[in-house]
């Protein structure tokens, strides 16, 4: 409720009615809430709970402190809303909405004032409580525990897709919910490929195998890349990855709640360009992590935030070879005021199977 409650407290000091919001993330951090469909309605005095009857029961039994209205139409319903209580403003998650869904809004609710509000909620989510850090703990632990077990299934003319469904298959078998996201599997030359989803593409001797994936469990997220080698590599990429792997050391020994998202970049990527491969670090050194795979703050070049305590942020530098292949390391960490800890216990080291 206190969450509710810092939220509200933008209705006041803006002068609004209410504040509508419709991304599903958003809704199970604030109500813990974790179905497919619903919106919530944050009032001066009264807070709703929109939803349909596939989750009568549920939300009956997960959301607390609201009204809840199962409907079929929650534009109808939020229009009753408003209309009985005399509503002439509200604010909306403009980052989560589309033209379509603002236009539906607006003419549902004709005649109030619209207020756009970007990354509200999501200011809230970056400290995370201990309940949450042990919840995405669990995660990682899933994670490791299964990229210890896709080790043994590393060999040449296993498909990139058999590994991707093993990894999916794995981690809901050790207890996740689901994937994160769609792992990433990346042998040989495809490994340049940042994102290089897994293909029909056989693994062979000498490959260099980025793999970047995580789960969801109760509700939380877990991210983890690690570059491994089937057979003996080249020496062009075994030099690759001692610069990404101290590169990745250097940012992890940096990390620290009150520096910058902006200065923690530099360190690896300074150091990357050091060793003359700064063009090939393309993306940004890192993320949050929460309910989301990807959440604020965003660790860059092109923005400063400041880090705070008990947030969780990915560190994963990358240098990329087109036709050649590339290496990423990853870890998620929790920052505190003297340093980071690494939640990830798999190990870093150069790995030749």
């Amino acid at each position: 409720m206190t969450r509710i409650q810092n939220l509200k407290k933008l209705l006041d000091e803006l002068s609004l009615d209410a504040f509508y919001i419709l991304h599903l993330p958003n809704i199970r951090y604030l109500t813990g809430f974790s179905g497919s469909w619903a919106t919530l309605l944050l009032t001066k005095n009264t807070d709703y709970f929109l939803t349909d009857f596939r989750y009568k029961e549920q939300s009956a039994k997960q959301v607390s402190g609201f009204d809840i209205v199962i409907n079929y139409n929650n534009l109808e319903e939020i229009k009753k809303i408003f209309a009985t209580h005399h509503f002439k403003s509200a604010a909306f998650e403009a980052d989560h909405m589309n033209y379509e869904s603002y236009e539906l809004l607006k003419g549902s609710l004709n005649g109030v004032q619209l207020k756009p509000m970007v990354k509200k909620v999501e200011e809230l989510t970056v400290q995370k409580t201990p309940e949450e850090l042990s919840k995405i703990q669990k995660a990682v632990d899933i994670t490791d525990r299964t990229f210890g077990e896709i080790l043994l299934r590393l060999k040449p003319g296993v498909s990139e897709l058999d590994i991707s469904a093993e990894i999916t298959y794995l981690q809901k078998k050790f207890g996740a919910q689901k994937d994160s996201f769609d792992p990433i599997v990346a042998s040989g030359w495809r490994s340049s490929l940042p994102h290089g989803i897994a293909s029909e593409k056989k693994i062979e001797k000498g490959d260099p195998i980025t793999l970047d994936f995580g789960c969801v469990y109760e509700g939380f997220c877990s991210d983890m890349t690690r570059t491994v080698f089937v057979g003996e590599p080249s020496t062009e990429i075994k030099n690759i990855y001692n610069i990404v792997h101290d590169a990745q050391q250097r940012a992890v020994d940096a990390a620290k709640a009150g520096i910058s998202s902006k200065e923690l970049d530099a360190v690896a990527r300074n150091y990357i360009e050091e060793k003359s491969f700064g063009s090939n670090f393309g993306h940004g050194l890192g993320h949050g992590l929460g309910i989301e795979v990807h959440e604020q703050p965003a660790l860059n070049q092109r923005v400063a935030h400041t880090l705070k305590k008990n947030s969780v942020v990915t560190i994963e530098p990358g240098i990329y070879i087109e036709n050649v292949g590339g290496v990423r390391i990853e870890d998620d960490v929790i920052l505190s005021d003297s340093g980071c800890t690494v939640m990830n216990k798999s190990s870093k080291e150069l790995m030749v199977l």
